[in-house]
């Protein structure tokens, strides 16, 4: 797993480390490591261009420092000044080896040999604004930060792209898009979250020698190999019953697909068995489609019932209609002692019935929700889609510290919460899985792993980074279908469990 630290953990870390360091020390170490990223993007480092945006921060020292030591390796290296103090020493050591200050009023258009310096160059560094930075950019920082988008050269964000919020990855206003950041110690937490994510383009971490005075993570994101410990693998003595006994309340006459594409997702993820309940004509297509499937028939105005078999958990509401007979069959799953995933139509039950809402609150059980951003909005009273878009990190924290269950976000960047744990950030995220019905397939897998035996937490981060890579597996990153996610998925299993 990757670990990330919010800003005020980093900070007393720092000064742990720096209290028993030359000074300066832990500033040259972040500083060599950024120069040596620089040096490999850069075409060549002899004759190259580099342009540093520098504002008054520890950031701004960082780029001054590594743009010095490109200077002195034969790079032409200019510094725009955006801040009124510049860090001292990183400006005596750029001027000493070659390089040169271009200065920028805080008002008025910028410079003309500032605007040829963002647009002539070989690359650009971002050293506006620190981790500690708070709302969009202001003037000069904004002008600069809107040049830089619209350079040609890459752009190289130090620790953090300028105008992203590194405890949230909240973008409030003007912001740098790098191509890179190259961040320091430990990853921030806005470095994994939207919208401040998709503009850290590719993630490289300096090790400063933070890590031994670091306290647990706030943000964790999965790699392969993580996935793949977690994953239930068949041993000799497994049967079906081991494996697993998932009962899928999805789907309804009107809305057969949602069921048929759930069974799916939990088939091919390998659990032991479906129990499928639902009205005649989505049973026959749910049979059809997957005969493996035990089946029933359940009148809708009298879902409740689970049926016989040894159901270890249950998957509820996608396609599953609002009616008042779905609000019994919710409240009878709510009300077992299984394992339950909550999804769409079941969600938005839970956010309007308040005796739903409690259910959940008081379960033993583990509990998940699958909200997407609307979802989630009607589940926290007074939020908008807009807010929790903008705030993903502290709205999916929110919402499960109020139901004291798992969330699973999903969206750009899939979050996952869980009371008293470190949200986890899937990185496998793709907008090819923005197409109708991939949320069905994600709800079956991960009520698979539920059966299975998983922590609720667990299956909702191996679902989701499984549903991410068959998207990309599906056809070799073209656009898919959502049935495709499903011919996908022994591909990406495959993928995951060859890393252990």
């Amino acid at each position: 797993m990757r670990s990330a630290h919010n800003v005020s953990v980093v900070r007393e870390a720092e000064q742990t480390l720096m209290d028993r360091l030359p000074e300066g020390a832990l500033m040259r170490r972040a500083a060599t490591g950024l120069a040596v990223h620089c040096s490999r993007i850069l075409p060549r480092v002899y004759g190259s261009r580099v342009t540093l945006l520098v504002g008054s921060g520890d950031n701004g020292g960082d780029a001054l420092y590594a743009g010095a030591s490109l200077a002195a390796r034969g790079s032409h290296v200019r510094a725009v000044a955006a801040g009124s103090r510049l860090h001292p020493g990183g400006v005596s050591a750029l001027r000493r080896a070659g390089g040169r200050v271009l200065t920028v009023a805080k008002e008025g258009a910028l410079p003309d040999d500032v605007q040829t310096a963002l647009f002539d160059t070989d690359l650009i560094v971002d050293g506006l604004v620190g981790i500690g930075g708070r709302g969009g950019l202001r003037e000069p920082h904004a002008a600069l930060a809107a040049l830089a988008v619209n350079s040609p050269a890459p752009v190289v964000a130090v620790d953090l792209p300028s105008g992203v919020d590194a405890d949230t990855g909240e973008v409030a206003g003007p912001a740098i898009a790098a191509d890179v950041t190259i961040t320091f110690g430990t990853y921030k937490p806005g470095l994994f979250v939207d919208p401040g994510a998709e503009r850290a383009g590719s993630v490289h971490l300096v090790d400063i020698g933070l890590g031994p005075e670091l306290p647990g993570s706030d943000l964790l994101r999965p790699q392969a190999v993580d996935i793949a410990r977690l994953l239930p693998t068949p041993g000799a003595e497994s049967d079906k019953y081991r494996r697993g006994v998932l009962a899928v309340r999805a789907g309804s006459d009107r809305y057969p697909g949602a069921a048929v594409l759930c069974v799916g997702g939990a088939l091919r993820t390998g659990v032991g068995m479906v129990r499928y309940g639902g009205g005649e004509q989505v049973l026959s297509q749910v049979i059809a489609r997957w005969p493996e499937t035990v089946g029933e028939r359940l009148d809708p105005r009298n879902g409740a019932d689970l049926g016989p078999g040894r159901v270890a958990a249950v998957v509820v509401g996608s396609g599953r209609g609002t009616d008042p007979a779905e609000v019994d069959e919710v409240k009878a799953v709510l009300e077992g002692d299984r394992p339950v995933l909550l999804d769409a139509d079941a969600l938005t039950l839970v956010g309007a019935e308040e005796h739903l809402a409690a259910l959940v609150r008081d379960r033993s059980a583990h509990t998940l929700l699958t909200p997407h951003a609307g979802e989630l909005a009607r589940l926290l009273p007074d939020t908008e889609r807009s807010d929790i878009e903008a705030r993903r990190l502290e709205h999916v924290s929110h919402a499960a510290s109020r139901y004291r269950a798992t969330v699973l976000l999903k969206g750009s960047t899939t979050l996952i919460a869980h009371p008293g744990a470190p949200v986890v950030a899937n990185p496998t995220g793709t907008p090819l899985l923005a197409t109708a019905g991939s949320g069905d397939v994600l709800s079956g897998m991960a009520g698979a792993l539920l059966a299975a035996g998983l922590h609720s937490q667990e299956a909702a981060l191996c679902a989701a980074y499984l549903h991410g890579r068959s998207a990309v597996l599906a056809r070799d990153g073209a656009p898919i279908s959502t049935s495709d996610l499903l011919d996908a998925l022994p591909l990406a299993l495959a993928e995951v469990l060859a890393q252990e």
